[in-house]
């Protein structure tokens, strides 16, 4: 098995390399990430220039760009052998609910299951303690799972592991994602030449985050497993939308 690992947080991130390591042994890894920090970078691609690799005295190889670059040249040409599977993170900090939508973690993954290989984004909730062999112990719980797992097109599993050791894991739940609260307001500060700056404020706590919901289970100190599926469409409200427009006068709604 052939397993390419990434992520957001940079190549040189203890989460990765702990990664690394809790997998060896299941087969080739090889890794390409980001040559600096890119959380938030979400799904974007670098187009407006080319790409520099550089193969680091680990064995690493980074990319001046972004986490989906970072898998797409993997992908796409800078091995000779093809992937089996992707593996993204172990990110520093949780990607729960709305955060995947942000995330370069599960951007990376995704990018991965376009290109039609099987994907996983996982990331330590963390409170401090930095316990990401447990993280890559789930990862490898996973993998080693003998019976073959088929999520569909355009599917993932997004896991968020608690900051605790292996042992004080109440177990593995299948979630759902739960939904943040508004984000906290912009962080007013000025810079050295006395010009405004803003940051962008904290992400909101979790607004629908009872059971069944991702933020639950690490309350629980479970791991939660979500199959995220990257189809945006909101098919429940077609019909009603196809109503809405046969409503316009002039319009015709052609039915395919």
């Amino acid at each position: 098995m052939r397993i390419l690992l990434s992520n957001d947080d940079g190549v040189h991130s203890p989460g990765l390399v702990a990664l690394y390591e809790g997998l060896q042994g299941l087969g080739k890894l090889e890794v390409v990430a980001p040559d600096r920090d890119h959380s938030g970078a979400s799904n974007s691609l670098t187009l407006s220039r080319p790409l520099t690799v550089e193969k680091h005295p680990n064995g690493f190889q980074s990319v001046d760009g972004t986490p989906t670059d970072c898998v797409h040249l993997a992908v796409n040409g800078l091995f000779n052998s093809p992937f089996d599977r992707v593996v993204s993170g172990i990110n520093t900090h949780a990607n729960l609910g709305d955060d995947i939508i942000y995330s370069g973690t599960v951007a990376a993954a995704t990018e991965g299951r376009h290109l039609g290989l099987p994907a996983i984004a996982v990331s330590l909730v963390n409170e401090g303690r930095f316990h990401y062999e447990t993280a890559a112990q789930v990862v490898r719980c996973l993998l080693e799972n003998p019976h073959a797992l088929t999520l569909g097109p355009r599917s993932i599993l997004n896991v968020n592991v608690p900051d605790v050791p292996w042992e004080e894991l109440a177990g593995f739940c299948i979630t759902r994602l739960g939904h943040r609260e508004r984000a906290e307001g912009v962080v007013p500060v000025t810079c050295p030449r006395g010009k405004k700056r803003y940051w962008i404020g904290a992400a909101g706590r979790g607004g629908d985050a009872g059971p069944g919901t991702d933020f639950y289970a690490i309350s629980q100190k479970c791991v939660s497993i979500t199959p995220v599926h990257t189809d945006m469409t909101r098919h429940a409200a077609l019909p009603e939308l196809k109503s809405w427009l046969e409503g316009l006068d002039g319009v015709e709604v052609v039915d395919q």
